[in-house]
């Protein structure tokens, strides 16, 4: 709800996902911590931070607004037992969230979810109760080794560019229009189409917390903007991405939108057909069902799941699926 995001929501939420982690006995893995470029969110990720240490959880914090993938692998890499994103995703700028991650990077699961939910109402009823949620000096925290704040961009672009081939690309000479639509994304993207020789050029890259005065999603209606730059500017694609980047909008370059339900069937097929690939593919209800004749024709199955991306990791890692995504522009790939 509007306004409801506020430090005494950011301390009851972190405090249960603490007595979760404390409960589990994985509280000397850490949490890593990311945050957007909405209103307040570096200050809800320092609130968070400061919780955390208090409670003996070491925090790994970002050092400037990253992408939330960026956080996953964070997550994976320095080992630790949770992830937080300060984000309300796509959604509009009055509002603000906490996602949690799990180890690996994954997004917590239903499972995972309702436990930690519990934990925070059972921190509501304490502080009901008179008991005040312990909080660390942020300074203080720091210097106690509680608090480090890091920043893996150079380490987070290298494992993409080993997975991409980059060569195919720069033989291209491709001209890429980006619309990070006031988010989070365009460092990373940036840097990489640079790497791979690509002509560049972005638009709404200011930090504005609101968003312009639009919806940060990636969508037919949201894109026409960028739909106009690729046609003006004779780009070969344009690529947008939501609030904190883990959802994805392309423009062709005759400036058609290819809706993410045309990305996914793409993307199966190159990966099983061209690269190689063997194995499922996990969708929502709400996507295409195109994914399903795909998977049939290669002799593999599509699994249906509820809305919710939670769903979709959660499935993945269950059937080893090649992809994974839902129509609303989220998807993932196998690794």
């Amino acid at each position: 709800g509007t306004n409801r995001m506020n430090v005494y929501t950011v301390r009851k939420a972190t405090q249960g996902l603490a007595n979760y982690i404390i409960k589990r006995g994985t509280q000397s893995k850490g949490v890593a911590i990311a945050f957007d470029s909405r209103r307040m969110s570096p200050e809800f990720s320092d609130e968070a931070a400061r919780c955390l240490a208090a409670n003996g959880i070491k925090a790994y914090i970002f050092e400037s607004l990253r992408p939330t993938p960026e956080l996953s692998f964070a997550l994976r890499t320095l080992g630790c037992t949770a992830g937080i994103v300060v984000t309300a995703s796509h959604n509009p700028a009055i509002y603000n969230g906490i996602k949690v991650f799990t180890r690996g990077g994954r997004d917590a699961d239903q499972e995972q979810t309702q436990e930690i939910e519990n934990y925070i109402r059972n921190v509501e009823a304490d502080i009901e109760a008179g008991k005040a949620v312990p909080r660390m000096d942020y300074e203080e925290a720091k210097n106690a080794g509680l608090v480090v704040e890091f920043n893996p961009l150079n380490e987070y672009i290298d494992s993409i560019i080993s997975r991409i081939n980059m060569q195919a690309i720069r033989d291209r000479g491709l001209r890429v229009a980006l619309d990070p639509l006031y988010g989070v994304s365009q460092t990373s993207l940036k840097t990489i189409l640079s790497i791979a020789r690509c002509e560049v050029e972005t638009i709404h890259e200011r930090h504005d917390t609101l968003f312009g005065g639009k919806l940060p999603a990636p969508n037919a209606t949201t894109l026409r903007p960028l739909q106009n730059y690729v046609l003006d500017r004779y780009c070969d694609i344009g690529i947008a991405t939501d609030g904190d980047a883990d959802r994805i909008g392309v423009i062709d370059d005759t400036g058609r939108f290819l809706h993410p339900n045309d990305i996914l069937v793409l993307l199966y097929y190159y990966l099983v057909k061209y690269k190689g690939w063997s194995g499922p593919v996990v969708r929502n209800v709400a996507t295409t069902h195109m994914l399903d004749r795909v998977a049939e024709s290669f002799g593999q199955e599509c699994c249906e799941v509820p809305v919710g991306f939670k769903y979709i990791s959660a499935k993945m890692q269950e059937t080893d699926a090649v992809i994974g995504g839902e129509s609303s522009g989220g998807l993932t790939v196998r690794g």
